[in-house]
């Protein structure tokens, strides 16, 4: 059997649960001094040392000319998708597009009877990196991280949004990528990939553009650029392997849940998929389910090493305690295959994102349902949010005295600025108040 149910209040259960607390991880140190030697070629060779990893690891006869995607090639790439893949690209845009204008934030300004005005200037950041896996050499072609990462970008008011995906053997890159970064407005496309791709957007290149803002999800290798760039330039966040908990009682069917645990671990040998329930005769059913669809897949050897490593079925004594337990391990995806899993909403305080009833399956999500499906993993969900508008918008604060506010608040100004030792500032109010 894939799985053994563990009862919650078991010895085995309070350590499976202490385990799932401590999921945090660093970036991966095998590859940090490899990604800061790519960095630093990148930095100083620019166009020479992105085309050099190009042709070693990507694609044998790049060269710099072919670095950016011509205007034919964005052309010719509607000619090689079918009306299909376009009905549904248009349907999936319109819904994203949709629930992240809500998320737009309004500058403001407040005003004080002494004249005084405060408040918060929201721009947009002048430009934004968005990188794309290249998708098994471009036969899974990401389109819904292109999406994901940059409509709320485009919504945001970014004026240059920038992708960068790894081409194929040939040079080449997906039609179907290239057809939805154009659809969402995207003609700037880069053939870059892994740690290279990640340095010519924090460094710039003669032919990449430097940005202010990195996002997207890739390898060890990404992920670790990502981090080693942070600060110079905002990444979206460091993300862990992709998670899934299911809160499910006695209405729940074997069936979906075992679909939806198989779902998140063939993404990856590191997935994480769990069962919570307060059903005994659920929690041995599922992994019989799990046998059953296994075979089915064509991912099944990497769901089968996710689940054999890392999957969990946890049996609670009742919702409350399932409940309690899914907000301490503040998971990815956080599917609710409940009675009544609106009544538990309210007592939800930390996941990515909350899938509610047993026809919500975490796909929806993934795809087409509007919200981002780039979220905060190993636990960060406690403190973090998913990718939004608000990750390429910057605020800054407005401050207007007039003469009268000053002289009214001048005193107290000078009195903080003295008892922390800074005489000049208290004097930058002194001298205007003629003191």
């Amino acid at each position: 059997m894939l799985l053994s149910p563990i009862f919650f209040a078991s010895p085995e259960g309070e350590s499976v649960f202490n385990h799932l607390l401590d999921r945090f991880q660093a970036a991966d140190d095998s590859c940090r001094q490899s990604v800061a030697e790519i960095l630093e070629a990148v930095k100083n060779r620019k166009n020479e040392a992105v085309v050099a990893y190009g042709r070693t690891f990507d694609a044998p006869n790049l060269t710099a000319a072919q670095l950016q995607v011509s205007s034919r090639e964005l052309q010719q790439a509607y000619e090689q998708v079918d009306a299909e893949f376009l009905d549904t690209l248009g349907k999936a845009i319109e819904r994203i597009q949709s629930f992240h204008e809500r998320e737009m934030e309004d500058s403001w300004l407040q005003t004080r009877e002494d004249g005084t005005i405060v408040g918060r200037l929201v721009r947009p950041v002048d430009s934004a990196g968005l990188y794309v896996p290249g998708g098994k050499g471009g036969s899974t072609p990401l389109v819904s991280s292109v999406l994901m990462n940059g409509i709320p970008a485009g919504i945001a008011g970014v004026s240059q949004r920038v992708m960068v995906t790894p081409p194929g053997e040939d040079g080449s890159v997906s039609p179907h990528l290239l057809v939805a970064a154009q659809e969402i407005g995207i003609t700037e496309i880069y053939k870059a990939g892994s740690a290279w791709a990640i340095a010519a957007l924090a460094y710039g290149t003669e032919t990449i553009p430097r940005v202010d803002v990195i996002v997207g999800p890739g390898n060890q290798y990404v992920t670790e650029a990502k981090r080693q760039v942070s600060g110079m330039v905002r990444i979206d966040m460091i993300a862990g392997p992709s998670e899934v908990l299911i809160v499910a009682d006695e209405t729940a069917k074997a069936a979906n849940v075992a679909a939806d645990m198989l779902a998140q671990a063939e993404h990856d040998p590191l997935a994480l998929a769990i069962l919570i329930t307060t059903d005994e005769r659920l929690a041995k059913d599922v992994p019989v389910e799990l046998e059953r669809q296994l075979p089915l897949l064509s991912r099944q050897q990497i769901a089968r090493t996710a689940l054999v490593d890392r999957g969990v079925i946890l049996i609670a004594s009742d919702i409350e305690e399932a409940i309690e337990a899914a907000n301490s391990i503040a998971i990815e995806h956080l599917e609710l295959m409940i009675q009544d899993p609106w009544s538990q909403l309210p007592h939800i305080r930390h996941a990515g994102a909350i899938f509610l009833g047993n026809n919500s399956p975490e796909a929806a999500g993934d795809y087409f349902a509007g919200p981002n499906h780039v979220l905060p993993t190993m636990g960060t969900a406690k403190f973090a949010s998913a990718l939004g508008v608000e990750t390429f918008l910057k605020k800054s604060s407005i401050i207007s005295y007039s003469a009268a506010a000053l002289a009214a608040d001048g005193e107290h100004i000078m009195r903080l600025a003295r008892l922390e030792g800074l005489g000049a500032h208290a004097n930058s109010v002194a001298v205007r108040l003629g003191e």
